[in-house]
């Protein structure tokens, strides 16, 4: 029976598909977690390590924010070499830089990690405006695959530089490698004929309805049409006509568009997305070091062990929720968002009083919190991949990726203090374990 069911569920799915956009998420994701993993070895004891996360997501932000509007001229096939190289070369220096006790200089390691992220966000908004033609199974397999990376990138480097002996440069110049699988997976492994059949982008129609619109056009919704269409309709390989006939007018145009677009865009997608990456950030940066408890009642030996297993527990319950679509759907976004912002109330009142009395209560927390956070993340995709009409969802997809780094940003910037005076709580009310880590 359950076997029935499942083949139900995954029926006409493609398995070349899903394994290229499970892929995509795995690589495009997964050098972000090796960097901040790295990130003692790579600015030593005495730099903050805040500067390597917002070198790891800055770049990132501002290619969300602007290249939805100008991205779409260029063909896929130019931009997945264009990914592979800027990563490549951004691990490289990171990994080929001598570290700072030998005079190395931490800003040629951050500039490596500059270009990464540069590479990571605008490949997200990419592969996701890329799952429009490729049917429902690839968000899913995007959103599984992003998920795994949190596991697999934090794994991996722990496990090449302790268990395998590695060093961190050895780990880090290996790691830079890893962006060949994505031309593996686009050339050799994904189905190119709804990219190829077709000889008209899809911005092409946009803009011609971009002309044809007043000034308050809202965004449209879908009706009962097929998902085939969509394959089969637009290609994202070729430039817009009208951009060549009438290049100052036509840019103006769909750039005034997709403004227009992009506001409407932000209550029911962008705002859940952006508060819920808010809320766990903010969890995870700056509540999760200050959530000890006594060693004797706890599985660890260190206070050092508290973070990296938070952390692990997170990530599993962001890879589970993540992979989820195919089995539940939520449609109300803004349900989840407002339950992280609970969970980050209570932790934040567990780190001031203490009255949980048990660090695995903790642990279901933290594993409930990434449940939230991924679900809230592949669900806003899935929600406009149905909701939204067909000539507006390739912009729309690679638009909102903009709020989860966004909501980084703004989580790091708050969460500066945060740290600081919960601990500085702590230890004025006898508990000075955030100051043995």
């Amino acid at each position: 029976m359950y076997r029935a069911r499942l083949a139900t569920l995954f029926q006409g799915a493609n398995p070349r598909v899903c394994v290229a956009f499970w892929l995509f998420g795995l690589i495009n994701n997964v050098l972000y977690v090796i960097i901040l993993s790295a990130a003692l070895d790579l600015v030593g004891p005495h730099v903050p390590k805040a500067a390597v996360l917002l070198c790891d997501v800055i770049p990132s932000f501002f290619a969300k924010l602007l290249l939805p509007y100008v991205i779409y001229t260029i063909p896929y096939t130019a931009r997945i070499i264009l990914f592979v190289a800027l990563s490549t070369w951004g691990m490289l220096l990171i990994a080929l830089t001598p570290p700072y006790t030998d005079g190395g200089t931490i800003t040629t390691k951050m500039s490596g990690v500059v270009l990464a992220s540069l590479s990571s966000g605008a490949g997200e908004l990419s592969f996701l405006a890329l799952t429009h033609f490729y049917g429902p199974f690839s968000l899913a397999a995007w959103g599984s695959g992003t998920g795994g990376a949190g596991l697999i990138g934090a794994g991996m480097y722990a496990v090449a530089t302790t268990s395998l002996g590695m060093s961190s440069k050895g780990a880090l110049f290996t790691s830079a490698f890893l962006p060949i699988v994505m031309l593996v997976s686009f050339f050799l492994i994904l189905p190119r004929g709804p990219l190829n059949r077709n000889s008209n982008s899809t911005m092409t129609s946009v803009l011609h309805e971009a002309e044809e619109r007043d000034d308050d056009a809202t965004l449209p919704r879908t009706t009962n049409g097929h998902e085939e269409e969509g394959l089969l309709q637009r290609s994202s390989n070729a430039r817009p006509p009208s951009l060549l006939q009438h290049p100052t007018h036509s840019w103006r145009t769909t750039f005034l568009h997709n403004i227009r677009r992009s506001r409407s865009l932000f209550i029911p997608y962008m705002l859940p997305l952006l508060l819920v990456y808010i809320a766990e950030y903010i969890i995870n940066q700056s509540v999760s070091p200050t959530l000890l408890f006594s060693l004797s009642s706890t599985p660890f030996h260190h206070y050092r062990a508290f973070y990296p297993t938070y952390n692990a527990i997170y990530q599993s319950g962001v890879f589970v929720s993540r992979s989820s679509t195919p089995f539940i759907r939520i449609h109300n976004l803004y349900l989840p968002s407002l339950l992280q912002c609970v969970n980050l109330g209570l932790l934040v009142m567990q780190a001031l009083f203490d009255f949980i009395p048990s660090v695995y209560i903790i642990f279901v927390v933290v594993f409930w919190e990434g449940l939230l956070g991924g679900a809230v993340y592949v669900n806003t995709f899935a929600e406009i991949s149905e909701r939204v009409d067909k000539p507006e969802r390739e912009f729309s997809l690679g638009a909102v990726t903009v709020s989860d780094s966004a909501g980084i940003c703004i989580a790091g910037l708050l969460g500066m203090g945060v740290e600081t005076a919960l601990c500085g709580w702590q230890v004025r009310h006898g508990r000075n374990w955030c100051r043995e880590l």
